[in-house]
């Protein structure tokens, strides 16, 4: 007997090797992002991509704000083109951070999204800044 989780069954070594290599090139998540700023090891740019009220609200340290549909070549001026940016948005419900990282992709820059956003970054028990 076989479960809905075992149909189909799972990839070979290889296939898996491939594929959750190349997922980690895309993606980073909330304890890592944590773990680099709170030990000097920050060596990205943390941008929140919502809108600025919710940027207020409550936003990860050591991120800045920039919205997704702000971003241009104009706006990344002051950053070189090899700074490698992490985005991040509401959570698995918004793909606000999906957009931005495209919008940096399309744009020639480096870009990773963190996974979780906000939501996730509270789950795990980080804390927010406000203003």
């Amino acid at each position: 007997m076989s479960s809905a989780v075992s149909r189909p069954s799972a990839a070979n070594s290889d296939l898996a090797i491939q594929h959750f290599s190349a997922l980690l090139t895309f993606e980073t998540d909330c304890w890592d992002v944590h773990h680099a700023c709170s030990n000097n090891r920050q060596d990205f740019i943390l941008m929140d991509v919502r809108a600025e009220s919710l940027y207020q609200a409550g936003h990860l340290p050591s991120s800045i704000n920039l919205p997704h549909h702000r971003l241009s070549v104009a706006t990344l001026q002051a950053y070189p083109n090899d700074t490698l940016f992490v985005v991040y948005c509401a959570g698995p419900h918004c793909n606000g951070a999906d957009k931005a990282a495209l919008k940096l992709a399309q744009l020639g820059r480096p870009v990773k999204k963190m996974i979780g956003g906000v939501t996730g970054w509270l789950d795990e028990g980080f804390s927010l800044e406000v203003g």
